[in-house]
């Protein structure tokens, strides 16, 4: 394998993710966002629902970006696992304190979370990458899934005496309210739970395949048409499969991990075509400023809402404020709180960019 020329096109995927996240997890108002703005509340697909697949995917493709050089030059490997094990650990810790915010009540401390996943498989997958081939990293997806279905589907909840896909009643709501410690987020259930967590480390394995491909001589007119064409495939796959195991984020099911990762590699081929082929790189530099520090935005904007979203003006927090101010004018509320997500967008880009102007990048 061969390391390429930095691909502007993942950048820009990484940082125009992060920013759709921002706008899902901070609208104006959570009691007015438009449909596909927020989580499917249980069977189906959202555009919302993509955001954190697709960033599981780019952490998969990173990794061999990052990697391929080092396993191909034949370096230790025990170095590497000590810093992507390190790595996890700070992602893991920066998720725990991001959960602790604002009051640090160590009693109702949620274990689970958007990062802590990240880092899991980010560790998982990088482990496997620097220790197996990729046809052992497809079989060992392809294996995960039908296990995960299989035990779904077949496998009884104890408590309730027959096999349920309803929230909070599955066999992973189960193992979660028996061996997962701390607060759940929906109380008797996590979306982040024990179980659901392998098939997203598949996200990120399908995501190291494409990122394989991306470091192989092929040439670039034919990476797009094996990303396009796999991420069709796989998509279909993932459709068909869910007419019998429903596509779900909160489970994570084999079918969503299909569907996401197929809809990911399409964009992430039309992207490279547009921007690493053919050179349109603008409109990029948004996503690039985000992505160079993804993680720290990410952070940061958990900050910034301890004061936009909390602090009271006049007995009312800033963003309802606005969101008032907006529909008062002839604004739609949907609309308003759009807007002052897309403003929460804004504020944290300045940071970004100032980072990124002086060439200053925070890796954990």
């Amino acid at each position: 394998m061969r390391q390429p020329h930095r691909l502007i096109s993942l950048d820009a995927m990484r940082g125009f993710t992060i920013a759709a996240m921002i706008v899902a997890n901070f609208p104006g108002s959570e009691e007015f966002v438009y449909f596909t703005l927020r989580h499917s509340r249980w069977n189906g697909l959202s555009f919302t629902d993509l955001i954190a697949p697709f960033f599981l995917f780019i952490v998969g493709v990173s990794i061999v970006l990052a990697y391929a050089r080092k396993r191909a030059d034949g370096s230790p490997k025990g170095p590497l696992i000590q810093k992507i094990v390190l790595r996890s650990l700070k992602i893991f810790a920066v998720g725990m304190f991001l959960n602790l915010l604002p009051d640090f009540d160590f009693a109702t401390l949620r274990w689970t979370g958007t990062l802590h996943r990240i880092a899991i498989v980010f560790l998982v997958c990088a482990l496997l990458f620097l220790t197996t081939s990729w046809r052992q990293q497809a079989w060992i997806a392809t294996l995960t899934l039908l296990a995960y279905w299989l035990a779904m589907t077949q496998i009884p909840t104890p408590d309730v005496g027959r096999v349920v896909l309803e929230p909070g009643q599955n066999l992973a709501a189960w193992l979660d309210r028996r061996y997962l410690p701390g607060r759940m987020w929906q109380g008797t259930w996590d979306p982040e739970g024990i179980l659901s967590t392998f098939p997203s480390i598949v996200t990120g394995i399908l995501g190291m395949l494409a990122g394989r491909l991306m470091v192989s001589p092929a040439s670039q007119t034919a990476k797009v048409s094996y990303l396009m064409t796999a991420g069709v495939f796989t998509a279909a796959l993932g459709y068909f499969w869910g007419l019998t195991f429903p596509v779900n984020e909160n489970l994570w099911t084999s079918s969503f991990v299909l569907v996401t990762a197929g809809f990911a590699a399409l964009v992430l081929g039309a992207v490279y075509f547009l921007v690493d082929v053919l050179g349109h790189t603008s409109g990029t530099k948004p996503g690039v400023v985000f992505g160079a520090n993804a993680i720290t935005v990410y952070v940061l904007a958990d900050l910034f809402a301890l004061v936009f979203y909390r602090l009271k003006v006049g007995g009312e927090p800033l963003n309802e404020q606005a969101v008032a101010s907006l529909t008062a004018v002839g604004v739609s509320p949907e609309l308003a709180s759009l807007l002052y997500a897309l403003l929460f967008v804004g504020i944290n880009f300045i940071p970004a960019y100032v980072l990124y102007r002086r060439h200053i990048f925070i890796k954990l």
